[in-house]
């Protein structure tokens, strides 16, 4: 396991907190001098987006000492700024979010004395990007329903995705609504996805909060 594997699994055991805490704490100090910036993300499917698009402009994101580590749902902002901002680590931060979750994040930030009075354009200027509505929409819209249609097909799921938007509650949906629900109707299908539509994305279509947020770490 190299080292910034073994942070980012301290720090999600650190800011998790109970009987391991103090041991994850130590061990991410320990390793914290190797980390030049972390990037806090919802799950791990908009780690894996970013990491590949890194990887599609030529970066390699942990050998530049950049952690995005992913928070398992949006309300634990709070729990890894204590642990990483400036009563923690106090490492440079920046962080990708839904729009429904940005409340969240301005709140917290504000708590921990990251900024006050924090807008959408406040948020930006911290590092910390917001997807309207996921990431899962952006790249969709990026892409294009027909193309991203052509990369279920090629991961051998078209016939699963007609399934699916025969259902009752699908059928008069838009064509994007159906494609962005159905990559969250099974486990590790987001993951799958976030890797698949990055790998087919025109560079010049990058949505603009993962483009901004690359460009910031």
């Amino acid at each position: 396991m190299d080292e910034l594997t073994r942070f980012r699994l301290a720090l999600v055991a650190w800011a998790g907190g109970g009987a391991g805490a103090d041991a994850a704490a130590a061990v991410a100090r320990e390793l914290a001098g190797g980390v030049r910036t972390i990037v806090l993300v919802e799950g791990s499917s908009d780690q894996i987006a970013l990491e590949a698009l890194a990887t599609r402009y030529g970066r390699d994101l942990g050998a530049e000492g950049v952690a995005a580590v992913p928070l398992g749902g949006a309300t634990n902002i709070g729990r890894f700024l204590d642990v990483c901002g400036p009563a923690g680590l106090d490492l440079p931060l920046a962080g990708l979010c839904d729009i429904g979750e940005e409340r969240h994040f301005r709140r917290h930030l504000e708590r921990v004395g990251l900024g006050s009075g924090l807008t959408h354009a406040g948020l930006e200027t911290l590092g910390f990007h917001v997807c309207v509505a996921d990431l899962e929409d952006e790249l969709i819209r990026a892409l294009g329903a027909e193309a991203v249609q052509q990369v279920i097909e090629a991961q051998g799921e078209m016939r699963p995705f007609q399934t699916f938007q025969g259902q009752p509650a699908q059928r008069e949906r838009p064509v994007e609504h159906q494609l962005r629900r159905f990559m969250g109707t099974h486990s590790g299908r987001k993951a799958l996805y976030a890797q698949a539509l990055i790998t087919h994305l025109d560079l010049e279509r990058v949505p603009r909060p993962l483009e901004r947020l690359l460009t910031r770490v």
